[in-house]
């Protein structure tokens, strides 16, 4: 089969105009950012419009190293839908440049179920990450140049809890020293990097719902905490106004289109397993302005997309997904079932069904949120049918919905039993009004505790001295009603990464705690999870290149 760039190179674009109107959206609305990309303002939005459109939340299994295809289904089931008549669109994150050139080469869809244009989404786009940089390492400047101004007098800061952050996988940031040197060239400290995605301002963009959101959260960014133990906040240096500009352009969503020219809202890219792992309110409205039917996609597992997408970004935005898509691979499935790595494309009944105790758990969490569920199976050409029927079958007991998706390789038209079993559920039995994990009055560690033991399955949860600290300082600035956001390894229910399955009598240790006042949520830190990824022995930048003018490797 060709690869991913060659697909998404046949493909016939139109001008962005014409995506634009297909939907509605006013011409004269548009910022054009070339002729296949436009931002939309979020002034567009109309609640009314929202409340009558059907959100179908798109999440999986525990993922693991051989892939599970979520964003490929995502932008299959809205192909699938348009295919059956519906007025559908998707509403999916921006790609990362860390996992782009580290592990994934590309993240936006494969085969025929693509959003595009694939390179340009891939990489600069429209300068959204960059932007986020920018004004997350503007106030790391301004915060080192405020310290240097005013030390001599007596301004001083006892910790300093603001990082700074770079769109790139770099293990060798993780930990710095900055201010070396002489007087004149700064204070020394000690800092590091995480990666954009996991930046607050990167949460703040997703969680805001207009530029004057964006401003009041920014100006409530805690930085670090005074001699006098009170919060040091973006809004005491006076310079919210300033990161607020730098942000301007990227709070407005982006438009594009599929491999068959249906309208894609790409907006924000927190990752899952370090932060909140949804894309931004405001895109997800816009697409629900325009559109009967709307695709949106959580990352990694359901344990952890899912479940922030219904506690932290559901919560805040009022938004109540109809239905939710849960993608299994038998890949996967085997993966959990203890097969080999190196043996999971050969047929072995017994490890798909030790494996599917894995999707089960899932499924039992996702009726606890009050949701409908429906198991798209994504299927890879080494499956079997007898391994499809044995899916089938046991979807079919657990009284789920089950359907085939082969719209990697036949894009619209591989999704129609996806999209047609996914009609039915929102039109005969939508999900309940949500059951979140936790009520806002819980204080943190019921909080934490709740996800950790009635989701993931932890027996127990224990935390290190650094989260004890944090638990005391959450509460004296009386922000125990923010929700939780547990950053832990997305291949396993547990903090251990190797403990596949469906494990149970497990403890979670919480080794810290991370104020995001401006995002108003606690970044719980579990395992040895680390906000920087780091590059593996052979990462994909070795096989990305131009050749006669094009990219290649982004596949």
């Amino acid at each position: 089969m060709k690869t991913d760039i060659e697909i998404a190179r046949e493909c016939e674009l139109k001008n962005i105009e014409y995506i634009a109107n297909y939907i509605g959206i006013p011409l004269t609305e548009l910022e054009m950012y070339g002729r296949h990309i436009a931002k939309i303002p979020g002034r567009l939005i109309q609640q009314e419009k929202v409340d009558k459109s059907n959100l179908i939340l798109v999440t999986a299994i525990t993922p693991t190293k051989a892939g599970i295809g979520k964003t490929t289904v995502s932008i299959g089931l809205a192909l699938g839908l348009n295919k059956l008549g519906k007025k559908a669109v998707c509403a999916l994150r921006e790609p990362s440049l860390g996992p782009c050139f580290g592990v994934k080469g590309g993240a936006a869809g494969g085969g025929y179920a693509q959003v595009l244009p694939m390179e340009k989404i891939n990489l600069h786009f429209t300068g959204d990450f960059h932007a986020i940089t920018s004004a997350h390492n503007m106030i790391s400047a301004l915060l080192d140049n405020y310290i240097y101004q005013h030390r001599d007098e007596g301004f001083a800061l006892k910790e300093v809890l603001w990082k700074r952050v770079i769109d790139i996988n770099d293990r060798n940031l993780r930990f710095v020293v900055t201010g070396l040197g002489s007087k004149t060239d700064g204070v020394t400290a000690e800092s590091g990097f995480d990666i954009t995605p996991a930046s607050e301002i990167m949460a703040i963009l997703c969680l805001s719902k207009d530029l004057d959101d964006l401003r009041r959260r920014i100006d409530n960014i805690i930085l670090g905490i005074k001699i006098d133990d009170e919060p040091f906040r973006v809004k005491d240096m006076g310079v919210g106004g300033a990161i607020t500009v730098l942000l301007k352009d990227a709070i407005e969503p982006n438009l594009v289109q599929t491999t068959e020219q249906t309208p894609a809202f790409v907006h924000g890219g927190p990752f899952a397993n370090i932060a909140h792992g949804c894309n931004t309110i405001i895109a997800t409205k816009m697409a629900m302005t325009f559109s009967d039917y709307v695709v949106t996609e959580a990352g990694f597992g359901a344990d952890l997309g899912a479940e922030k997408f219904y506690d932290i970004k559901c919560r805040k935005s009022g938004l109540q997904p109809k239905l939710t898509v849960i993608v299994a691979t038998t890949q996967g499935l085997k993966m959990h079932g203890g097969v080999p790595v190196e043996k999971i494309k050969e047929p072995d009944a017994e490890g798909l069904i030790k494996g599917l105790k894995n999707l089960d758990r899932h499924i039992a969490n996702l009726k606890k949120f009050g949701q409908s569920v429906v198991v798209s199976f994504n299927r890879y050409a080494t499956d079997t049918d007898y391994e499809m029927e044995i899916m089938r079958k046991h979807c079919e007991n657990a009284g789920v919905g089950f359907a085939i998706n082969n719209a990697f390789m036949e894009g619209g038209e591989g999704a129609k039993e996806l999209a047609q079993v996914v009609i039915d559920t929102i039109e005969n039995n939508p999900s309940k009004p949500l059951q979140l994990a936790y009520e806002d009055s819980d204080d943190i560690k019921t909080k934490i505790e709740k996800v950790c033991k009635n989701l993931y399955g932890a027996a127990s949860v224990t935390y290190g001295k650094a989260a004890e600290r944090m638990l005391l300082r959450i509460k004296k600035l009386g922000i125990e009603n923010y929700p939780v956001c547990i950053a832990k390894t997305q291949y396993s229910f547990s903090a251990d990464q190797k403990l596949y399955g469906c494990p149970e009598g497990f403890n979670i240790n919480i080794r810290d705690l991370v104020i995001n006042a401006g995002a108003e949520m606690i970044v719980a830190i579990a395992g040895d999870i680390m906000r920087m990824p780091g590059l593996s022995k052979s990462p994909q930048a070795e096989r990305i290149d131009i050749v006669d003018g094009l990219i290649e490797g982004l596949s």
